[in-house]
């Protein structure tokens, strides 16, 4: 998906001295799940997983022995600094999964390891009031890109991940606009559709056919550069709000008709609910294949396997 934009020469800091590193301590260089020239993915996953935390023993066996073909985990285990290793990756897509690492792009935790660094700037901007421990940055600075987003993308590279899995994009939508002057939603919505663009070029001058895939916000699909810099899409709360709520807001059709067109050009998409009740899990599952998704129903918390669609 390598490509010259013109958007980006608004945001150079992004591309700035990027020069491959190895944290992980081990290269690692997957051959299968290139995607195609074009930004496409390649054949869809029958099904995927999604974990985040309290993995079994502290390992990625129970996730290996889960059914589907593609899987989210965290950069690390335990959300800090004790990183899944290059053979541990290895041996979770030995099982016949794609693998994508999860981290943030719109906001930092304060419990990651990058956090006093940030802390130490101005770039921390308001909470977020769904997550207490969790704030929105000025995504668009040179030092975040630095400080955290090329970091992670490194050691998502050298342990042998196959993408990213980028959540918050939609910050460009949470931000509180008084302390950002002069910026306003559309402005941080392009930032934020810069900042991807340079995940892409980046990831792809280091290893071709590596993925980037954002979760939610569909909606920037409509501004210049940004299809082109994605593999596919992860949307949460399609059918279901957290949790077993129907998704019957305005917006809920708005963001269905969004991924709708990002699964028509091609792309993947990875789409996941938070339900319990059997009939929710069902319709939600239901609703997936009615649409060509990839879909994943399971609990919010993110800390235990659920059955793929299809495969229960």
């Amino acid at each position: 998906m390598r490509r010259l934009r013109a958007a980006l020469l608004a945001v150079p800091f992004l591309l700035a001295g990027c020069t491959g590193a190895d944290p992980a301590g081990a290269d690692a260089d997957p051959s299968d799940g290139e995607s195609s020239e074009g930004g496409e993915a390649g054949e869809a996953p029958a099904g995927w997983v999604y974990q985040l935390t309290d993995y079994a023993d502290g390992g990625l066996a129970e996730l290996a022995a889960a059914e589907g073909d593609a899987a989210v985990v965290d950069l690390a285990r335990d959300g800090g600094e004790d990183y899944f290793t290059a053979e541990e990756i290895a041996g979770l897509r030995e099982s016949g999964k794609a693998v994508y690492a999860y981290f943030t792009v719109g906001s930092i935790e304060t419990y990651r390891p990058e956090y006093a660094a940030v802390a130490a700037t101005d770039m921390v901007l308001n909470r977020w009031g769904d997550w207490p421990d969790e704030y929105f940055v000025a995504y668009w600075d040179q030092r975040w890109w630095d400080l955290a987003v090329r970091p992670r993308l490194d050691r998502a590279l050298a342990a042998g991940f196959d993408g990213v899995y980028l959540d918050v994009p939609n910050a460009y939508e949470e931000i509180d606009l008084e302390l950002v002057p002069g910026e306003d939603r559309d402005s941080l919505a392009r930032k934020m559709v810069d900042l991807i663009a340079a995940v892409d070029d980046y990831a792809a001058a280091e290893r071709p056919g590596f993925q980037v895939l954002p979760q939610n916000a569909p909606e920037l699909r409509e501004f210049p550069g940004y299809m082109e810099s994605i593999d596919g899409i992860g949307v949460e709360d399609l059918f279901f709000l957290d949790s077993d709520e129907p998704c019957e807001a305005e917006w809920c059709g708005e963001n269905l008709d969004h991924v709708r067109a990002i699964a028509a050009s091609g792309k993947l998409v990875l789409a996941v609910d938070y339900a319990t009740e059997p009939a929710n899990v069902a319709e939600a599952c239901a609703r997936y294949a009615e649409e060509g998704f990839t879909g994943y129903v399971t609990t919010v918390e993110l800390d235990a396997i659920s059955a793929p669609c299809g495969h229960d």
